[in-house]
């Protein structure tokens, strides 16, 4: 143990996620594509010597919750300091193909002190569809290229047969090139931030036991704020809105138990997976149950595997929220962790208060041009609270990433925005008024390749408290509606237009 009092206890832990905190912002400056340098569409954490999270970047809570899995894959291939490993591979700690892991051993004169690990979404790493993001996926090699723990770059160099491996795998090989190179940046950046912790606060055994007391108190407080609500067991239910194979619903179904200063959030009774890519593998279910959980207990704990601990998920093999390999899983990361949020948020709301649900979905548009492909995901409208009303027109739940600005989408790729505004009186009624989704039309320039994948287009997002739901979504295309899960090549000329959907109400008006 360190011994600090709890004010030293609390300004090393800022410290730390200010490092995460440079490691993005060095990461997004660095970067090559719109989807990180614009959307920051990327994240960032640091991990002690064990292999255990201690602090992360204000980013991307999917992103987050799944790292640790894939920082113990590549603990067990036997990473060494001055190494950086590679990995996208979501049944090995990864979420989905294109967000692409990186992860490296930090010494301090010799001794393993961290891990420094980013996770960043890359537009393009191959399958059968540009933006490797193809609504109706069948298995998972039809996504892009698989990457197990690999090593990247050790202290003679970057593995350049590697390297264009990847890149010969991509429609934007330039761009990828770009990006891996910013992830890199920021893992030289986190080594010097720590050489100098070490140097200017004790050395390496008192960073060790800091981080010890981080994630020990991270703990002491989950249990605490846990105990504090009363034992049961509730139930959630949440219906996926087919997967682009099939249009059937596809049932998450959970129980949550407290009992003491304890947890269990078990997904018996959930479906099989199905057979398109709105599957999630194991990662990507944690890291939605964490995110649920401190939302609803006390998001101010300091997020670190301490955090977690309290906390035991079931999710049995083979289902939807624990997929097995050759199950696509693509639009899992996106829309499936988002529902689990749901699932698990409802259940918990029978035990605290938790706000109504928001848009439950994150818009996913992939357009495909030669030479270019561009990824976004649209905000909406968040639930209103027992505090006060929903947030219009922004990321909810597991994405936490920013617009992309008019101006910048049309630099980069041959659309034209004709419209991007608030979609106002979507949210739902109440004493809280749940916030507005938004309306984006784009039209296009040239032919594309489009994929569209979102959810909550027949269902809507349910008030609570005796508020109202939300408004559901739409997609249209040419002013023709189309499913939430659409793939095909339309014309230049053709015009996207997407409606997002509305926050539910709180509480009676």
């Amino acid at each position: 143990m360190s011994g600090l009092d709890p004010i030293g206890l609390q300004v090393w832990n800022a410290t730390l996620c200010a490092v995460a905190d440079e490691m993005q912002a060095a990461l997004v400056r660095a970067a090559f594509s719109v989807t990180i340098k614009e959307r920051r569409d990327c994240s960032t954490a640091i991990f002690d010597a064990h292999g255990q999270m201690v602090a992360q970047s204000d980013s991307i809570p999917v992103h987050l919750g799944a790292m640790p899995e894939a920082v113990a894959a590549v603990m067990a291939r036997g990473a060494l300091p001055g190494e950086a490993w590679i990995i996208n591979d979501p049944f090995r700690g990864g979420t989905h193909l294109p967000d692409i892991t990186i992860v490296s051993p930090i010494a301090v004169d010799g001794t393993t002190v961290a891990h420094a690990v980013t996770r960043a979404h890359h537009a393009d790493v191959g399958g059968m569809a540009p933006g490797s993001m193809p609504a109706g996926a069948r298995e998972i090699v039809q996504e892009g290229l698989i990457i197990p723990p690999m090593r990247l770059a050790s202290p003679s160099g970057v593995d350049q047969g590697l390297v264009d491996l990847i890149l010969a795998n991509s429609r934007t090989p330039d761009e990828r090139r770009g990006d891996l190179a910013a992830q890199l940046s920021a893992h030289r950046l986190a080594q010097t931030r720590m050489d100098d912790l070490a140097l200017r606060r004790g050395g390496v055994h008192a960073i060790a036991a800091v981080m010890d007391d981080i994630l020990a108190y991270a703990q002491r407080r989950t249990r605490a704020a846990i105990s504090a609500l009363p034992d049961g067991r509730w139930t959630g239910l949440e219906c996926l809105e087919g997967d682009g194979v099939t249009d059937d619903d596809i049932v998450i179904r959970v129980a949550v138990t407290i009992s003491g200063d304890a947890m269990t959030v078990d997904f018996t009774g959930s479906d099989p997976a199905g057979p398109g890519n709105l599957n999630c593998p194991i990662a990507v279910t944690r890291s939605a149950v964490y995110f649920a959980v401190r939302v609803a207990i006390d998001p101010d704990i300091p997020a670190s595997a301490g955090a977690f601990a309290p906390v035991t998920i079931i999710a049995p093999e083979g289902s939807v929220v624990n997929a097995r390999p050759p199950s696509a899983v693509a639009a899992g990361n996106v829309e499936g962790s988002s529902r689990i949020t749901d699932a698990v948020m409802g259940a918990l709301s029978g035990a605290t208060d938790v706000p109504a649900q928001g848009q439950g979905t994150m818009n996913n548009l992939t357009l495909g041009f030669p030479g270019r492909v561009y990824f976004e995901t649209l905000g909406g409208g968040q639930g209103a609270s027992p505090r006060g009303d929903g947030p219009d027109a922004v990321h909810v739940t597991m994405s936490n990433t920013l617009n992309t600005p008019v101006e910048a989408l049309e630099v980069a790729m041959p659309v034209r925005v004709e419209r991007y505004s608030v979609r106002r009186g979507s949210g739902g009624t109440g004493l809280h008024r749940g916030g507005d989704g938004v309306v984006r039309r784009i039209r296009l320039l040239e032919d594309a390749d489009v994929s569209l994948i979102a959810e909550r287009r027949r269902s809507a997002p349910r008030g609570l408290g005796g508020g109202s739901d939300g408004t559901p979504g739409s997609t249209r295309i040419d002013d023709a509606p189309v499913s939430g899960k659409w793939r095909g090549r339309i014309s230049a000329g053709s015009v996207i237009e997407q409606r997002t959907p509305g926050g539910g109400g709180h509480g009676i008006a």
